[in-house]
């Protein structure tokens, strides 16, 4: 009865050896990658579907591949070559990592539409009180809420932080009705509110452009894609899986 007992436990340990190796590899090349002998900033390393190579993501938000010594790279998009066709593997994961650093912004410093309905669907929407594009989007956000689509806004003064368009950002995010300052804002109206509040306008926009964002409106569908520039509320509704109501 121990022979079985110990063939399956060596069995578990050769299936757990290589996943350990593999651990192992990425650590100590996250530890010692080094470009001109100066250390990477490197925020994590991951095993890749390639053998041999590694996905290195670095704090500046740059990702690259690397082979276990770093003595190559590959710079990039990888693959997938499946019978269905080419997938973006790089791409799934800039998603799934969008997708997630927005879970983790918390609500109460998002300025919400959402509908009369509870949203079968929410879009995250980085917007810019000075963009003429913003405000063609902001007009499609009550027939978004028709749909069953919520629009959670966040700021992204694409002027920089020292722009009237931040400025007029800090006002919204300032107010005491935030949707309200925004829709104002939207209409080219003045806003007379402060701006020293305790808001997050400043890291809302750092996040975009870690994210990817490079212009408004930017727009981030529930499962991490980046879509750029204004998009028609029926469109959006068909590239979310929702009919029109």
């Amino acid at each position: 009865m121990r022979v079985p007992t110990l063939s399956a436990g060596l069995l578990a340990a050769s299936l757990l050896l290589p996943s350990l190796a593999m651990a192992d590899a990425a650590s100590r090349l996250a530890e010692r990658l080094t470009v001109n002998g100066r250390a990477m900033p490197v925020e994590r390393v991951s095993e890749t579907p390639l053998a041999g190579f590694f996905e290195v993501r670095l704090e500046t938000g740059e990702t690259f591949y690397s082979n276990a010594e770093g003595s190559h790279f590959l710079v990039g998009d990888l693959f997938e070559n499946t019978e269905a066709g080419l997938v973006n593997l790089t791409e799934q994961a800039r998603n799934a990592e969008r997708a997630a650093r927005l879970a983790a912004v918390p609500k109460a410093e998002r300025v919400i539409f959402r509908g009369a309905e509870t949203p079968q669907a929410t879009l995250a929407v980085f917007t810019d009180t000075t963009c003429p594009y913003c405000r063609q989007f902001h007009e499609e956000v009550p027939r978004l809420n028709e749909m069953g689509i919520g629009v959670h806004y966040l700021a992204f003064p694409r002027a920089g932080m020292n722009s009237p368009g931040a400025r007029q950002l800090q006002q919204v995010w300032c107010a005491a009705n935030p949707s309200e300052a925004l829709s104002a804002a939207k209409r080219e109206e003045a806003l007379a509110g402060a701006t020293d509040c305790d808001n997050p306008v400043e890291a809302q926009y750092h996040l975009g452009m870690e994210l990817g964002v490079q212009g408004t409106p930017a727009i981030v569908l529930p499962d991490g894609r980046l879509v750029p520039g204004y998009v028609p509320a029926e469109r959006l509704a068909s590239m979310l899986g929702l009919n029109d109501r």
